[in-house]
């Protein structure tokens, strides 16, 4: 009860710059202190205006070279290597990719909307002349799977609830359906119904960990990886900043 905010100051602050604690530690040590004072010794303590707090270190991203993407690629296959191909060529995050519509795909205008990115915004990245036809063969292949669903009484794919009221039918419409849906019906727990709901990231992710140490590069790349180096390739080949940023959907030049 003697201590008050003065010494819980000094030990979180000696916590960060002598015990060089993380910043979760240290706010996990606030919180336990906070819980002490205000709940058991009925002791609130003021602000902590003088607190040290510690700090997230900044590390860079990991980027791979064209030449390296390459070899990734040459050892994937099927729709792993398309999804892939996807993520490198369009900044896209895993999940915006996983959540591609058939309508987001624009080839006429040779680009790609992304629906409820981060931070819930849409924006519109690029689409490569070089997986045009891919993604074309592709839709093919998912069109004839979606009738064959539909033939079967499923082939309603989830919508928003809003959506799902204004346009009852929309949820069986072509336009409407995943670019990449699983490989089998499931189970949506919204609504009780059996349909066929988008591939899982996990398969992705675990298609492209496995084509990395095929590959024999020995870094530790992800899905991500792929991301981070489709900007820095165009940052290399001229595109200003500012164009880079609107393409990731990033709000912060700097990240």
């Amino acid at each position: 009860r003697e201590m008050g905010e003065v010494e819980v100051e000094e030990f979180l602050t000696d916590l960060a710059t002598v015990g060089g604690v993380g910043v979760n530690t240290q706010k996990q040590a606030l919180n336990a202190l906070v819980f002490l004072y205000n709940q058991v010794l009925k002791q609130p303590f003021g602000t902590l205006a003088h607190l040290e707090r510690s700090k997230k270190p900044q590390r860079q991203p990991l980027v791979l070279t064209k030449a390296e993407i390459d070899r990734i690629l040459a050892v994937m296959e099927g729709t792993h290597q398309l999804m892939a191909k996807l993520l490198f060529g369009t900044g896209m995050r895993l999940l915006e990719c996983l959540r591609l519509r058939v309508k987001d795909v624009d080839f006429e205008q040779n680009q790609i909307v992304v629906r409820h990115g981060k931070g819930g915004k849409d924006r519109i990245t690029m689409l490569p002349q070089s997986l045009k036809p891919l993604i074309a063969e592709h839709l093919q292949r998912v069109k004839a799977l979606h009738e064959s669903d539909r033939r079967a009484g499923y082939g309603r794919v989830y919508l928003p609830d809003a959506l799902e009221r204004k346009y009852p039918r929309a949820n069986q419409q072509w336009a409407w359906q995943w670019v990449f849906p699983a490989k089998s019906l499931s189970m949506d727990p919204r609504s009780g119904e059996r349909r066929r709901h988008h591939a899982h990231e996990n398969s992705l992710q675990k298609a492209v960990k496995k084509a990395v140490d095929l590959s024999g590069i020995h870094k530790p790349a992800s899905c991500h990886t792929l991301r981070h180096s489709f900007a820095t390739l165009l940052l290399q080949s001229g595109y200003d900043i500012r164009t880079v940023q609107q393409l990731l959907g990033h709000a912060d030049v700097s990240t």
